[in-house]
């Protein structure tokens, strides 16, 4: 609750370190969640979420405590969760997926890890922390530093967890348009996807869309 002085003037505290949890569905170039033409891109939203781990913010101030420009550091989670036992299907040129008629997975997803720096416009209705609604609006970009498949399932009976690394046609970068929204330490969020999720060329354009829940520190 404390309220930062810098060159002694009230400064508010950024609300973007801290965590964050959402689910995400793929969208195509329309808006629209149907890939008739690549169905295995219609994903699970239950089974695809988002953990966005901020771990350092910083607010410019412009007009007081009630406005100013926020940017950061953090690291992004993202799981897609594949429907009907689709297998991706990754090479140089194309990106594609079929279903396996012998295996039932229990979980089958895709799996990335983002660095991101946020550059968000925020607005602040009070200098301390516990006692102010804010609204922040701008972008977040991102480079890929991890990506992988994960699977797991049972053959006769028994048990098996696959691992695929490596980078499965994902885009090496991320800009997200983002919106933020609430009061104190607890707020939600909502970000679309600017870059296509996959390579472009490879596949279809395919745009995660997420909401979730924040807990600012």
């Amino acid at each position: 609750d404390t309220v930062t002085i810098f060159n002694g003037k009230k400064r508010s505290a950024a609300h973007w370190a801290g965590l964050d949890f959402g689910f995400t569905t793929l969208m195509n170039s329309s808006f629209d969640n149907n890939f008739s033409d690549y169905p295995y891109w219609k994903n699970d939203a239950a089974k695809s979420a988002v953990w966005n781990l901020n771990v350092l913010d910083y607010k410019f101030q412009i007009a007081k405590h009630y406005f100013g420009v926020t940017t950061g550091l953090g690291l992004s989670f993202t799981s897609v969760g594949f429907k009907d036992n689709y297998i991706v299907n990754h090479t140089p040129d194309t990106l594609s997926a079929f279903i396996d008629t012998v295996n039932n997975y229990t979980k089958n997803k895709l799996n990335a890890t983002y660095l991101t720096v946020p550059l968000l416009l925020e607005f602040n209705t009070n200098a301390k922390y516990s006692k102010s609604f804010y609204f922040s609006v701008g972008v977040v970009g991102g480079v890929r530093i991890g990506s992988n498949l994960k699977r797991k399932g049972e053959i006769a009976g028994e048990k098996f967890v696959q691992k695929v690394k490596g980078t499965q046609g994902l885009n090496a970068f991320k800009l997200d348009a983002l919106v933020r929204v609430g009061y104190s330490h607890w707020g939600a969020f909502a970000s679309y996807s600017l870059l296509p999720l996959f390579d472009v060329g490879k596949t279809t354009a395919v745009y995660p869309l997420t909401f979730g829940l924040s807990l600012n520190i």
